[in-house]
């Protein structure tokens, strides 16, 4: 019989990876979504267009507990992998009330739902290199002292706190990923690494004439989504729960990933990426990079996807989304 899985967050980008995975491997795949994508598919549900005929929605909203509650007690799940969350950082900024109150909230109440009406479900958290922030070592391992400088940092380093303290207190068997920044042609246009391969695809189209960005020093460790969603899949597949660090223990600044972007369009970055301060952060996180071999050695997980072949493989997207050949 099936293993049953329930995604939070299904409908984005890591959402979408993970049910590509987990229906290769035969699970019946159950999604919570907000009642608004039911309604316009077209938009809402866009990456999962090729799997919707394989997948089952269910209708909840992460901040009501009777909600979660209710789709908890229908699916019975026996994975359940939470990746919904306000997940933009400069949001974050704008809006702190409902980041802190969806991200905290949202993850006690799906882990309350699990620990009343399915205990022994197996529970993924979607944890943050933002946790770590104003960083005191590099890189960063599972040891390394949190120092979120961001509201979003600060709700994951909540969440984080939680699913340890429901393994502790409970004995459930629910881990933390703390992963780094994960990338794919199917990031959301908001984030700074996608804003820079759809700018560079548009600027040769002709679409557009330059691409605005905020600090171009900081650095990140940049890895390939559909990597990072094996990673989950294979926490919940070990004998113990614990918590790891997926990362590629590389970091790049966001100024090398517009020249790459841009070389990869077959464009001079410099004459497009102009500096705009609006997006600078209040706290700025001027470096992260992960130590993986945790994950490498107790799970057997590794990146497979390159930095260079990242960006190439978004840009070469972008492009045909725009009309423009690729060469």
């Amino acid at each position: 019989m099936a293993k049953k899985a329930l995604i939070t967050g299904i409908t984005g980008q890591d959402g979408s990876y993970l049910a590509d995975l987990l229906l290769s491997k035969g699970y019946e795949v159950h999604g919570m979504v907000r009642r608004v994508a039911l309604e316009d598919p077209v938009h809402r549900l866009q990456r999962l267009r090729d799997i919707l005929d394989k997948i089952t929605l269910h209708s909840g909203s992460l901040e009501s507990y009777a909600s979660v509650f209710n789709v908890v007690e229908k699916v019975r799940p026996e994975e359940c992998y939470h990746l919904a969350a306000q997940s933009f950082v400069s949001y974050s900024f704008e809006d702190a009330f409902s980041t802190i109150n969806s991200n905290v909230n949202g993850t006690l109440f799906i882990l309350s739902a699990l620990h009343e009406k399915a205990p022994s479900c197996r529970f993924y958290f979607s944890a943050s290199s933002e946790m770590f922030g104003k960083v005191k070592e590099s890189p960063q391992n599972e040891d390394t002292p949190f120092h979120p400088r961001s509201p979003y940092g600060i709700s994951k380093v909540a969440g984080f706190d939680l699913t340890r303290n429901y393994r502790e207190a409970y004995g459930m068997f629910a881990c933390s990923g703390i992963l780094f920044n994960h990338e794919s042609p199917r990031r959301g246009f908001e984030f700074v690494t996608r804003k820079i391969t759809n700018g560079a695809a548009r600027i040769k189209a002709g679409l557009e004439k330059e691409v605005r960005l905020g600090n171009l020093e900081a650095k990140r460790d940049w890895g390939f989504s559909g990597d990072y969603v094996e990673a989950m899949w294979l926490m919940l597949q070990h004998n113990e729960p614990d918590d790891y660090v997926i990362a590629t223990n590389t970091s790049h600044s966001v100024r090398e990933f517009a020249e790459k972007a841009f070389h990869a369009a077959g464009l001079d970055w410099e004459k497009y990426v102009m500096v705009d301060e609006r997006f600078y952060r209040p706290a700025e996180v001027m470096i992260l990079q992960g130590d993986y071999s945790k994950a490498k050695r107790v799970l057997r997980w590794k990146p497979k996807i390159s930095f260079d072949q990242l960006v190439q493989i978004m840009v070469e997207e972008d492009m045909r989304l725009v009309g423009t050949p690729f060469s």
